[in-house]
């Protein structure tokens, strides 16, 4: 366990005015900002994946955006990895760490610790994805209690995401996942988390992210997107995932039109938001839940929040 100290951890869905609020918070509080974004850290995708500009990073120092290729592996124990030293190292000058991002694995894994599992063998998972599909989940559900009683202490027995992965795991290792969760080991106190996240009401979202797509266009976004393919991406990549790079090429190779594209990608964006809204549901029940859409407004209830 490390020291006693603070993290403010600013958490929320895509569009809901998180980069901005991190900057006001850190200039309050004395911090420095480091990334919880996945697609943030690509360093050639920057109009794409709405990255901090020169501008903002001129007022706050920003920390492990834009540092990593997309035709590089980068996983969650990278990001950990790297995002602990970059606490300590905050520490160590008094400053306090305010980590902003969408993505909610990196949170869990910095509050909760990283699950430490074994790659599934793809062929295992084929076999219980398969007998998932064959027999549904109730009956699924039942056999995985058979085979790991724990399930139906820690699992809703309608979870069928998690009940797959706890087949998967206990069926490839004989050992329960409940187990690996219960072996994780804390990188910091649960206490030195001030844990947020920005509600934005949804219709509210929805117009930021028609704003911020069209912003990305005049932005010469599609130039970013050429660049991308010239790079000729390992396809298995997460940074294939970026939303925008499938819409992009497409409109590229004549398969679709500009508007077309345009709308795919809000499409796909307000889907996302309700994938991270979803997350916060499930794992985020301890957060705090800041609900505003303006900016100063925010920063006031974050102010209350924590003081």
């Amino acid at each position: 366990m490390r020291q006693e100290k603070k993290i403010i951890l600013l958490a929320g869905p895509t569009a809901s005015g998180k980069s901005e609020l991190a900057i006001k918070i850190a200039n309050y509080f004395n911090g420095e900002i480091i990334n919880a974004d996945s697609m943030q850290i690509y360093k050639e995708v920057s109009i794409l994946t709405s990255k901090p500009n020169l501008k903002d990073e001129k007022i706050i120092k920003h920390h492990l955006y834009g540092f990593s290729s997309v035709s590089n592996k980068f996983s969650t124990g990278d990001w950990l990895k790297m995002t602990i030293k970059k606490i300590e190292e905050l520490w160590i000058k008094q400053k306090t760490p305010v980590i902003v991002g969408g993505t909610g694995l990196y949170f869990k894994a910095l509050t909760d610790g990283l699950v430490r599992i074994p790659n599934i063998s793809n062929n295992v998972r084929t076999d219980v994805r398969n007998l998932h599909k064959k027999i549904g989940q109730k009956k699924f559900f039942n056999q995985l209690v058979q085979i790991d009683p724990q399930a139906k202490k820690f699992l809703s027995s309608s979870d069928s995401q998690r009940s797959i992965r706890a087949y998967e795991v206990k069926k490839y290792t004989s050992k329960s996942l409940f187990d690996f969760i219960k072996e994780t080991k804390l990188n910091f106190n649960k206490n030195v988390f001030i844990k947020l996240f920005i509600n934005t009401p949804r219709e509210i979202l929805n117009k930021k992210i028609e704003k911020r797509v069209e912003k990305m266009f005049k932005e010469e976004v599609v130039k970013e997107v050429k660049f991308f393919f010239e790079k000729k991406v390992d396809k298995d990549l997460s940074s294939n995932k970026i939303i925008g790079i499938k819409e992009i090429h497409d409109y590229l190779h004549g398969k679709i039109s500009l508007i077309k594209a345009k709308e795919l990608i809000k499409q796909k964006t307000r889907q996302y938001t309700k994938r991270q809204f979803t997350w916060a549901r499930g794992h985020m029940k301890s957060w705090e839940m800041i609900y505003s859409s303006d900016l100063n407004d925010l920063f006031k209830k974050v102010i209350n929040k924590i003081s």
